[in-house]
């Protein structure tokens, strides 16, 4: 089975698809005429944002709700940049949060972790040779 979709639901998906762009140099793929929803592009698997409201009415009911304040969702999408430090202070200055800076793990990847502008984890890897 393939995994085809990301989606996160966020407060506003123009300003997600906004902080995307200018925190990863992410490109838009597309918006819905609605405003709900829209897509990333992003290689194989694309990376969605979907508002609140919309995810209520398709989950019928509530959902968590990540948030910048709030504790860490249990889930997190990763991106491998070639420059971890330099992605990750680009992200920093365009409005993600830190959790954890650059470090080298004992598993040999360069990692660092944030949160996005509506809290979801974003983690920044890169295999090192």
């Amino acid at each position: 089975m393939k995994l085809s979709y990301t989606i996160l639901y966020v407060e506003s998906v123009q300003a997600a698809v906004k902080f995307y762009q200018n925190a990863f140099g992410i490109e838009h793929r597309f918006t819905h005429d609605s405003g709900d929803y829209a897509e990333m592009n992003t290689g194989e698997t694309t990376l969605a944002f979907c508002n609140h409201q919309l995810a209520d009415s398709i989950l019928k009911g509530p959902h968590f709700k990540a948030s910048l304040s709030g504790p860490a969702p249990s889930s997190q999408i990763t991106f491998c940049p070639n420059d971890i430090k330099q992605a990750f202070e680009k992200a920093l200055n365009n409005g993600a949060k830190s959790i954890s800076e650059p470090e080298v793990k004992p598993w040999n990847y360069e990692v660092a972790i944030l949160k996005d502008c509506d809290g979801h984890i974003v983690e920044l890897a890169k295999k090192l040779p």
